[in-house]
């Protein structure tokens, strides 16, 4: 089993940046493939970014490319997600997963979830 929290979220102005940690436990963080997904007022859950096992490939989400950067410190059991500039449609509470199998830019491919971090933007 895998268990992973998030943390890093808060209330901040359009503009400003954050940092979100996910710090997993209960496997070799190293064998997994991770992601970030968000789920915004009234809509469902969707894709952010995803990182490879040994962080040499990621992906994101046409929304936030140039915006958000996705890391993984593999020695420290933790996922990141730098998320700059940031706008009032990015408010959205932010899960991080992860996956045994590739890091697939799709909620269906990762098992294991975080309680979700809130970040809202205000204009």
């Amino acid at each position: 089993q895998v268990q992973l929290v998030e943390s890093g979220g808060g209330l901040v102005q359009a503009g400003d940046s954050l940092r979100l940690s996910c710090a997993a436990s209960g496997r070799t963080f190293s064998t997994l493939a991770m992601g970030w997904f968000r789920q915004a007022p009234g809509k469902a859950r969707e894709f952010v970014a995803t990182i490879s096992r040994s962080g040499g490939s990621t992906s994101y989400a046409d929304s936030v490319k140039g915006r958000f950067t996705i890391s993984r410190d593999n020695a420290k059991n933790t996922m990141y997600l730098q998320i700059n500039s940031l706008k009032p449609e990015d408010t959205a509470v932010y899960y991080c997963a992860a996956s045994t199998y590739l890091a697939l830019p799709s909620q269906d491919y990762y098992p294991y979830w975080g309680q979700g971090t809130q970040v809202t933007v205000s204009s």
